[in-house]
C-alpha cells in the first residue's frame, strides 16, 4: 500500500455500527481529493442527518424498483431497513479523479468481495474500524438517543459477530481517537492530510 493512489481508487470503510466508520469518512472528505458515495436507506432520517447529503432516503418501494433495475452495486437490510449503495454515485467519483470513500456494512463488504465489480476498478482497500471496547460502543450507541434498551442489545450483539471479521480487510483501525485512525489510513495510501475542524457528522449504516 505504499506510494499515491490510483485517482479512481475506491475506499471501502466497514465496521460494526457506531464505531465511527462515517465519522472517519468525514474527516476524509475535508481533502478535496476524496468524495464520499451517497448511500440510499429506506430508514427514517436521524436528527443532524440530511437528505442527500447522509443519505438518499427512500420508500421501501421506490428502493426495491431501484434495486429491480439493477441500480445498486450492494445492498443489505440491517435491523428492519434497507440500505444499498448507488452504483451511478460510484461511477460518478470515480470518473471525477477523486478517490471514492465508500462506507458499507459487514454485509455489503461481503456482497462486493463475493461479487466483485469493474465499478471498483482493480484495487480497492478495505477498511475495518472498530472501537477500543465493547463498552465504550455500547456509550457511543446510547449518547446516539433514539434507541430502546433492546435495539442497542441487538447492535452490541451484531457487533461482536462483525468484529471477528476484521481480519478480512487489508486495514483494521481503532478508532479511540479519529485524528489518530485516519492518520493511519492515509499512511497506508500514501497521503498526508491537513488538520481538519468540522462537526462530527452523523454515524452511518444502522
Amino acid at each position: 500500500m505504499n506510494g499515491p493512489v490510483d485517482p479512481a481508487r475506491v475506499i471501502v470503510i466497514s465496521g460494526p455500527s457506531g464505531a465511527g466508520k462515517t465519522s472517519i469518512a468525514y474527516r476524509l472528505l475535508g481533502d478535496a481529493r476524496f468524495a464520499r458515495v451517497v448511500t440510499a436507506t429506506t430508514r427514517a432520517p436521524r436528527p443532524r442527518e440530511t437528505a442527500d447529503v447522509d443519505y438518499e432516503f427512500l420508500s421501501a418501494e421506490a428502493f426495491r424498483e431501484r434495486l429491480a433495475a439493477g441500480g445498486f452495486l450492494e445492498y443489505a437490510e440491517v435491523y428492519g431497513d434497507l440500505y444499498g449503495t448507488p452504483r451511478n454515485n460510484v461511477r460518478a467519483i470515480r470518473e471525477s479523479g477523486r478517490h471514492c470513500v465508500l462506507v458499507v456494512d459487514v454485509q455489503g463488504v461481503e456482497t462486493l468481495k463475493a461479487e466483485g465489480s469493474e465499478d471498483l476498478g482493480t484495487d480497492p482497500l478495505y477498511v475495518f474500524v472498530k472501537p477500543p471496547s465493547m463498552s465504550e460502543l455500547e456509550a457511543r450507541l446510547r449518547s446516539r438517543g433514539g434507541d430502546s434498551d433492546a435495539a442497542i442489545a441487538a447492535r452490541l450483539a451484531a457487533a461482536a459477530e462483525e468484529m471477528e471479521k476484521e481480519r478480512d480487510y487489508e486495514l483494521v483501525l481503532v478508532n479511540d481517537d479519529i485524528e489518530r485512525a485516519v492518520g493511519e489510513l492515509a499512511e497506508a495510501i500514501g497521503l498526508t492530510l491537513a488538520p481538519r475542524e468540522s462537526a462530527e457528522p452523523a454515524e452511518g449504516r444502522s
